[in-house]
């Protein structure tokens, strides 16, 4: 097999999209951990349950969501539990699955987290960004997502077959 090696345009344009991804981050978490105490992860999951049906999700269905494996987020999770901030339940159709339920304090920290989350987001991000480019953008990482979720990436951590549903 012979080796696509990227062309002088192609490698100028993944460093820019790993320097930006990795700055994003950092700033994302940074300002996260300054006015709310946690990482960005911790809010990714708060948020996430904050806008699932009754603020409750299978603990497999949110590790997909946050592309996360299950180990990674059952500690995550475990910790907001000890902080009130998220409760488990058992799943009553599956005897072996749990579900990650959103707590009233819970709620309450991700609404105050949410005004300085999405300022950043807004300043780092879209603010560089005109009208149609934000339309580029989302198509450029909608593709991406779509071929990387295609069939063929079936044995990614946080993916396994669904078990019986938790109602």
């Amino acid at each position: 097999m012979t080796t696509r090696w990227l062309s002088p345009d192609e490698q100028r344009a993944w460093r820019a999209w790993l320097a930006a991804t990795h700055l994003l981050e950092d700033a994302l978490d940074r300002q996260l951990q300054q006015d709310a105490g946690m990482p960005h992860l911790y809010y990714s999951i708060l948020a996430t349950l904050s806008e699932a049906p009754g603020r409750r999700l299978r603990m497999t269905d949110l590790a997909e969501a946050l592309k996360i494996t299950r180990s990674r987020l059952t500690y995550a999770v475990t910790r907001l539990e000890k902080d009130g901030l998220v409760a488990r339940e058992s799943c009553p159709s599956d005897k072996r699955g749990s579900i990650a339920v959103l707590t009233g304090e819970g709620l309450a920290h991700v609404e105050r987290a949410a005004p300085g989350h999405v300022e950043t987001v807004r300043t780092a991000l879209f603010d560089h960004l005109g009208a149609e480019q934000v339309g580029q953008l989302e198509e450029i990482c909608a593709g991406i997502a779509r071929a990387l979720e295609g069939a063929e990436a079936e044995d990614v951590p946080w993916r396994r077959r669904s078990g019986p549903s938790c109602g």
